[in-house]
C-alpha cells in the first residue's frame, strides 16, 4: 500500500513558556490517504486548527513528526518548503483572503505567481479554474465586487490553479448562509470524488463533517474519537 499523503506521529504543539505555557497538540498521530475525505472535528480551542497548520506545514511541531508521502517534512526549509506547499495544498479558509481592489483573475493566479509560472501560463491556467468553478465572466471583475458565494468559489479556484493534491479548508461555509454554504460544499466533495484531491475539512458542523469519509474529533489537544461514514 502506498505510504499515506500525509502521516503525524505524536505530534505535540506548544506555545510560550513557563506560566505562558500552552499545550496545543499533547501527542497526535493520524495517516490520511490520498483521494480521502476527512473531517477534523472540535471546538473553539480544541486545537483542531493548530492541528490542520501543523498537517499544512503553515506551522511546525515542537515534538513528534509530520510526514508527506513518506518523506520527514523537518528535512524541508525556506524556499524548497514553501514551494512544496505551495505545489501539494490548496487552502479554503473561512475568511477569504482575497486582495479587494484587485481583479479575479490576479487573486486566482497569485499561487502560480509565487511559484514563477510565466505570465501566458497563469492566465491559461487561472481562467480554467475559473471556467470550472463557472466565474469566467467575472474573471476581470473586482473582487469587491463579488457575492459572499462568488468570493468562496473564487478562493476554491485560487486552491486548485495549481493543480494540488491536498485541499485544507478551514470552515469554508462559516461565512455563507446556508443555501450557498451547500453549494460550496458540493463544489468541495465533487473535486474530491472526481479528481481524487485529498480533502480536510476543519469544522464544527456536524452535517458538514458526516458527508466526509473519516470524522477525527479532538479535544483539550488530542484525538479522542475517530468515526468512518456509513457505506
Amino acid at each position: 500500500m502506498a505510504a499515506p499523503i500525509i502521516s503525524a506521529k505524536n505530534v505535540h504543539k506548544t506555545y510560550g513558556r513557563g506560566q505562558n505555557r500552552f499545550d496545543a497538540l499533547k501527542g497526535v498521530s493520524l495517516d490520511i490517504h490520498q483521494g480521502e475525505s476527512v473531517a477534523i472535528v472540535g471546538k473553539s480551542g480544541s486545537g483542531k486548527s493548530t492541528l490542520m497548520h501543523v498537517l499544512a506545514l503553515l506551522d511546525s511541531p515542537s515534538e513528534g513528526m509530520v510526514a508527506l508521502a513518506g518523506q520527514d517534512t523537518a528535512t524541508l526549509r525556506g524556499q524548497k518548503l514553501n514551494r512544496v506547499r505551495n505545489e501539494t495544498f490548496g487552502f479554503v479558509f473561512q475568511q477569504f483572503f482575497l486582495t479587494p481592489n484587485t481583479s479575479v483573475l490576479d487573486n486566482v493566479i497569485l499561487p502560480l505567481k509565487i511559484a514563477g509560472v510565466g505570465p501566458r501560463e497563469r492566465r491559461r491556467r487561472g481562467m480554467a479554474a475559473l471556467e470550472q468553478l463557472q466565474l469566467s465572466d467575472k474573471a476581470k471583475n473586482k473582487a469587491t465586487d463579488l457575492s459572499g458565494g462568488q468570493k468562496q468559489r473564487s478562493v476554491i479556484a485560487r486552491a486548485l490553479v495549481n493543480q494540488p493534491r491536498v485541499i485544507f479548508a478551514d470552515e469554508p461555509t462559516g461565512n455563507l448562509d446556508s443555501a450557498t454554504g451547500a453549494v460550496v460544499e458540493d463544489i468541495l466533495f465533487d473535486l474530491n470524488r472526481d479528481q481524487g484531491i485529498t480533502l480536510i475539512i476543519v469544522t464544527h458542523d456536524e452535517e458538514l463533517a458526516a458527508r466526509c469519509d473519516r470524522r477525527i474529533y479532538v479535544r483539550d489537544g488530542l484525538i479522542v474519537n475517530e468515526l468512518e461514514r456509513a457505506a
